[in-house]
């Protein structure tokens, strides 16, 4: 868990632990499979799956806004080669404004 947690501080100093708990449970067994793990953020098909699945039907936004998260984690994460499935889910949960619904 502590390794998730670290992996958002460095996107979000102020990571809220509750939910990188959630998403690590929501994830489950994902994680334990490397490429599952991480995201690819230069597949449009993986990222259309983040869009329906995590930002539509776990967070209940739909849409251009669930879009606009979705490209705006991917932007956060740029420099990073091998994106995290937790910190990108978290940082379209925060960008969503619904990390407390998690």
């Amino acid at each position: 868990m502590s390794e998730y947690l670290d992996d958002v501080k460095k996107y979000d100093s102020a990571a809220n632990e509750a939910a990188v708990e959630k998403i690590v449970k929501y994830l489950g067994i994902a994680l334990r499979n490397r490429d599952s793990a991480t995201v690819a953020a230069s597949d449009k098909d993986e990222m259309k799956t983040v869009v329906n699945n995590w930002a539509g039907k776990k967070l209940g936004v739909t849409g251009e806004a669930a879009e606009n998260a979705v490209a705006a984690a991917a932007k956060t994460m740029t420099g990073d080669r091998s994106k995290s499935r937790v910190t990108f889910y978290y940082l379209v949960a925060k960008e969503l404004g619904k990390l407390d619904t998690l």
